[in-house]
């Protein structure tokens, strides 16, 4: 069994003021977003995602790891130990992710995202 993780791609901050939290972003990256969107703000860093997604709550950062199929590497957690928190969804433009909860406590996030491409 390997989910075979590509590295890091993405990390989601959620937020209860969108607004505040990218003008925040916008100037301690010295950039806007590149998608501006009511339901979600992403910024390229390096070829990575940081999107900012609105939350009743402000807390922890979910890191989303790539993997090429997640239902695959979401049914692989979960023979491991691992349970489903949100299962896989198409969240636009071919992007597909997935959560799930390690035996730790510990909530992880899986994405195939077609668009990906490291800067070197």
């Amino acid at each position: 069994m390997s989910a075979h993780l590509k590295g890091l791609r993405t990390l989601i901050y959620p937020t209860s003021d969108l607004v505040a939290a990218k003008a925040w972003w916008s100037t301690f990256l010295g950039f806007g977003p590149y998608f501006d969107e009511p339901y979600y703000v992403g910024f390229n860093v390096g070829g990575y995602e940081l999107g900012l997604l609105p939350s009743e709550v402000d807390g922890g950062a979910t890191t989303y790891w790539g993997v090429d199929d997640v239902a695959s590497a979401l049914s692989e957690a979960q023979t491991a130990g691992g349970t489903v928190e949100v299962g896989p969804e198409d969240v636009g433009d071919g992007i597909v992710t997935a959560t799930f909860v390690n035996p730790l406590g510990q909530l992880v996030g899986l994405i195939c995202n077609p668009h990906f491409s490291a800067i070197h």
